[in-house]
């Protein structure tokens, strides 16, 4: 069935609430965050596609996840979630054969023994955040490391299982938006309840005491990113040049341009939910209802 919702949800690891009381200043978008979370909990999705800029990667190569499972932890100030979910490679599958059909460079990418069905990936923030409120939210304390099922078993699972891809910035940016159209064909073949969340944070030098630095389009960037989500105008960050990409030093640009492609087959209303910029990177959240 055609894709039932997706987001933009941002990663930084505070705004999980058993991390951070304060979500180290970013509480309006922990509260975003739940909203999301409210909105997924009401679509209940099957199967949660992931798009990230973190994790693995392949050079020239949209990648994707080809293992059983997906395991890690995220630990800050002596607190730790640790998450084990299950992949699905079925769908991996035929997202990854419509895009080779379809001329986009896609590689499969696997992690420990040569047996699929067994192995179990890394994962970290970039996947994780986005997972833990979109239906993943319990403490899976000793299944967070790739060995969890040899020496721990594995935890009984529920939905939703997930897809994880990521982008190569050696590609053109249209690219990504072609990548979207054929995850949304292969949601729309398959029978169960799909979601798509861009797993995107925003300009890394908002704060001159961090060692990323400040710059000046760092603000600018972001007041555009978040216009163009806001007017339904995500295309129209293609005209963002390469120089304020950089300086403003942003990972969400492709995973967005994703969505976008999702979006293109089946029209779906953006809701803008919040944007801030509480340390020295920026976050924002918007759900995507299907019209």
């Amino acid at each position: 069935m055609p894709i039932v919702v997706g987001a933009v949800a941002p990663h930084g690891f505070p705004i999980i609430p058993e991390l951070s009381e304060d979500a180290e200043g970013g509480l309006t978008t922990r509260a975003s965050m739940q909203q999301m979370q409210q909105v997924f909990a009401d679509e209940k999705p099957d199967v949660v596609v992931i798009a990230t800029p973190h994790g693995f990667r392949v050079n020239g190569f949209i990648s994707i996840a080809d293992c059983a499972r997906g395991a890690g932890t995220l630990s800050l100030n002596g607190r730790s979630v640790e998450m084990n979910v299950p992949f699905d490679l079925t769908l991996a599958d035929a997202i990854f054969e419509r895009a080779q059909g379809a001329g986009i460079p896609i590689a499969q990418v696997g992690y420990g023994g040569s047996n699929r069905n067994q192995s179990i990936m890394p994962m970290d923030w970039g996947t994780m955040v986005p997972l833990w409120f979109a239906g993943q939210n319990r403490n899976q304390v000793g299944k967070g490391h790739v060995l969890a099922a040899l020496f721990d078993g594995l935890p009984d699972d529920q939905p939703p299982a997930a897809v994880i891809v990521q982008p190569s910035r050696r590609l053109p940016k249209e690219i990504n938006i072609e990548f979207g159209k054929v995850v949304a064909e292969a949601a729309q073949a398959d029978e169960r309840r799909i979601a798509f969340i861009a797993s995107c944070d925003w300009a890394h030098r908002h704060d001159a005491n961090h060692p990323n630095g400040f710059h000046p389009d760092a603000r600018r960037v972001d007041e555009a990113v978040a216009q163009a989500i806001r007017d339904d105008d995500i295309l129209s960050l293609l005209n963002l040049s390469d120089e304020m990409i950089s300086n403003a030093a942003i990972d969400g640009l492709w995973q967005l341009l994703m969505l976008e492609g999702v979006k293109q087959v089946v029209p779906m209303q953006g809701t803008f939910l919040s944007y801030e910029a509480p340390t020295y990177y920026g976050m924002m959240v918007a759900t995507f209802a299907v019209k």
